[in-house]
């Protein structure tokens, strides 16, 4: 598995991490994951070369990151772990964000809020520091704790040996400067793919002159970019994927359009004998900017597939014509 910097962190990560979302399970996902196979999953990255794994106390509410912290027993000097704060659900602290599985969840940066979340995600890992300590969304209003704050309070942590780096997620260009001014960062978090390039515009050209490295999700859009989420899947009612307003493309109409975009690229699968999603995650890590694709996986044989994406290498022509079909496919119908 190839390996990138984590910005200035000294530590090199997989270009393909692991991201244990799904791992944790919940209402949205549509099936719950069985615990004893997600284990096998973070164990199988590790054999396969993946050793960055990003994971968040609210993926199941903590179950992610215990599956996490069980899967590498032994085997903690082989990972660099990642985990964040800032999505609280224990009261009204905070700005209310969204009902996540039965629970209110606020964005809270507030430092008492962030001394208790370190806590937890140690215990549930069950180490005694952690790698990477990001930022899980930027807290907003009405109780939008200052960033200096929130900073002073990460930096507090490190110098306690509870944290060796930081970084922000979901932040925007604004917020990004101002937590570098505020402190050393090493990475940032976002959500990026070839049907969600908003990050080329400011993100990514940002952290690429900063030195910093990028964490992409939602890479392969839910599934979306993998040609098996067809026209005939229906999805729950609360299922992340019927979230129109989160993601357009899951409409039956514009599932229509990307199914057609992938179907043209059959002979670029032939070519470099792989997946639809080989390609696509292939395409993301050759984007300019971009450091390291978080890529979930429910089962090993999904995991297998994501790793080999990490050594695939396309052409320059080949990219240009991909980013060519895909400008034209233009934005999601309404």
């Amino acid at each position: 598995m190839k390996q990138r910097p984590l910005g200035s962190s000294g530590l090199n990560g997989s270009v393909v991490a692991l991201g244990a979302w799904v791992l944790g399970g919940g209402r949205f996902w549509g099936t719950d994951p069985d615990d004893r196979e997600s284990i096998r999953v973070v164990q199988t990255a590790l054999d396969l070369g993946i050793n960055l794994i990003d994971t968040a106390p609210a993926y199941g509410w903590g179950r992610s990151e215990r599956i996490v912290g069980q899967a590498l027993r032994g085997r903690r000097d082989q990972a660099i772990v990642a985990t964040k704060c800032g999505l609280w659900a224990d009261d009204e602290r905070g700005s209310f964000f969204a009902e996540l599985d039965g629970r209110r969840v606020h964005r809270s940066l507030r430092p008492d809020t962030i001394r208790i979340e370190i806590e937890r995600s140690l215990g549930n890992l069950g180490i005694d520091c952690i790698d990477l300590y990001q930022i899980h969304w930027p807290s907003a209003p009405p109780e939008q704790t200052a960033i200096a704050d929130t900073m002073a309070c990460l930096l507090g942590l490190r110098d306690q040996g509870k944290v060796r780096f930081l970084g922000v997620c979901n932040v925007s260009l604004a917020e990004l400067q101002e937590y570098q001014r505020c402190g050393a960062i090493v990475s940032d978090q976002f959500r990026y793919s070839m049907l969600h390039r908003q990050p080329e515009t400011d993100i990514l050209p940002a952290c690429a002159e900063s030195g910093l490295a990028t964490l992409t999700y939602m890479s392969l859009e839910q599934g979306l970019l993998t040609g098996k989420v067809g026209l005939e899947r229906e999805f729950k009612p609360d299922e992340f994927r019927s979230n129109e307003a989160w993601n357009p493309w899951f409409t039956r109409a514009n599932r229509r359009r990307v199914l057609d975009l992938l179907a043209g690229w059959r002979e670029l699968t032939d070519k470099y004998d792989c997946t639809l999603a080989q390609l696509a995650l292939a395409w993301t890590l050759a984007q300019k900017g971009v450091t390291h694709v978080l890529a979930g996986a429910r089962t090993e044989t999904q995991l297998r597939e994501n790793a080999e994406a990490g050594n695939l290498a396309i052409e320059a022509a080949d990219l240009d014509r991909m980013r060519g079909d895909i400008l034209r496919l233009g934005e999601p119908d309404a």
